[in-house]
């Protein structure tokens, strides 16, 4: 029997109509079960029913047992940084669009959070990724990145040069408007709408997809995860590095983007009866027919 979840951290999409009514609905089911509830400054804001404590959203891991998102993937890809680190598991109330990683529809809250709490529940581990950009051999920026890292042009530059290498190797140079490195979770994002392929999360593998390539013939490559990738810019003026799209470097000539798998994998909680394929099929329509 999984162990109890006594501090639950939420984190909210602060910007979303409903999540005040939404986060009523979390709150209560949390207290029904006995858990105490922690929020960000933020979320506990925008609550009509206060939290038991308000504090620092980097202070959240530290505290919590679970962490609940509600909001959209790019609310949990934020939240999942900060909780990989601590084995913070997560799950996710979906007030988004798509919602790959939110799995709790916004009308099925009460029942289905409940079942969580309760032990009904898929734990999986999603691949994150370590990411640095050294200039001049010097780190200046690194972060965590649970969908992807990508290295591209700016939005009215020119195509950009870059050299690829994987635990030493160089691998190819390349004319193109980037390259996405990807984990599987991130290859039903960007990737995907690049040409890139889908990665089951069970997979230990990273994909390298090249935006809009010069040569035809690269390709999008998937290789171990327990590689170190190596995106080395050659030239291009206003190329970026963007990771989640959540934060970014601007990058000059010379500058290597570092891209490895990260210590700690970020931990989704999915109810029961989650199955991945069944997912795809209704967030990627695959189950429609022309008639």
């Amino acid at each position: 029997m999984p162990a109890p979840f006594k501090t639950v951290a939420v984190v909210g999409k602060t910007d979303a109509p409903v999540l005040p009514e939404k986060l009523d609905q979390v709150v209560a089911v949390l207290r029904s079960r006995g858990a105490s509830v922690l929020m960000d400054t933020r979320t506990a804001e925008a609550a009509r029913t206060p939290p038991d404590e308000a504090v620092a959203l980097d202070t959240l891991p530290e505290r919590a047992d679970l962490a609940v998102v509600v909001g959209g993937d790019g609310t949990l890809l934020s939240c999942a940084r900060l909780m990989a680190a601590h084995g913070v598991p997560l799950i996710g109330v979906n007030l988004g669009r798509l919602g790959f990683l939110t799995d709790i529809p916004a009308d099925r809250v009460a029942e289905t959070l409940g079942a969580v709490l309760d032990g009904q529940y898929v734990a999986e581990e999603r691949l994150m990724l370590a990411a640095r950009v050294l200039r001049e051999g010097r780190e200046i920026f690194a972060t965590h990145a649970i969908n992807d890292v990508v290295v591209s042009r700016a939005g009215t530059g020119s195509m950009i040069e870059f050299a690829v290498h994987v635990d030493g190797e160089f691998i190819y140079s390349l004319r193109a408007d980037g390259i996405i490195a990807a984990t599987p979770t991130g290859s039903t994002a960007y990737a995907l709408s690049t040409g890139g392929p889908i990665l089951h999360p069970g997979l230990m593998a990273i994909t390298l997809v090249p935006i809009s390539p010069h040569t035809l013939s690269n390709r999008p490559v998937a290789i171990r995860s327990d590689s170190r990738i190596d995106i080395v810019l050659v030239r291009g003026a206003g190329a970026r590095a963007n990771f989640d799209v959540q934060s970014h470097v601007d990058l000059v000539p010379g500058d290597v983007v570092g891209v490895a798998a990260a210590a700690k994998p970020a931990i989704l909680l999915h109810p029961r009866g989650y199955r991945y394929f069944s997912m795809l099929r209704d967030k990627l329509r695959w189950n429609e027919r022309n008639s």
